[in-house]
């Protein structure tokens, strides 16, 4: 997932995406968890992917609280 094409999504696009990263992260845990993943590094990859996720949601989050006018989240 590139940054890009995060930037251009809106909040509801964005709470999608981080839902289903949550699930497929739950499924690769389970998996884990059972022996049947073979190829360990798509959880790290899951886990930044989600960071990265939330990362845009707060930021966007914050520019729509600074359009309001307010400079601090109380």
């Amino acid at each position: 997932m590139k940054k890009t094409e995060l930037a251009t999504k809106d909040l509801v696009a964005l709470n999608a995406e981080l839902t289903e990263l949550l699930k497929t992260g739950f499924k690769l845990r389970m998996q884990k968890g059972t022996q049947q993943l073979t190829n360990t590094s798509q959880l790290g990859k899951n886990k930044r992917d989600i960071a990265r996720v939330k990362t845009f949601i707060t930021q966007k989050n914050c520019t729509e609280i600074r359009k309001k006018g307010y400079d601090r989240i109380i």
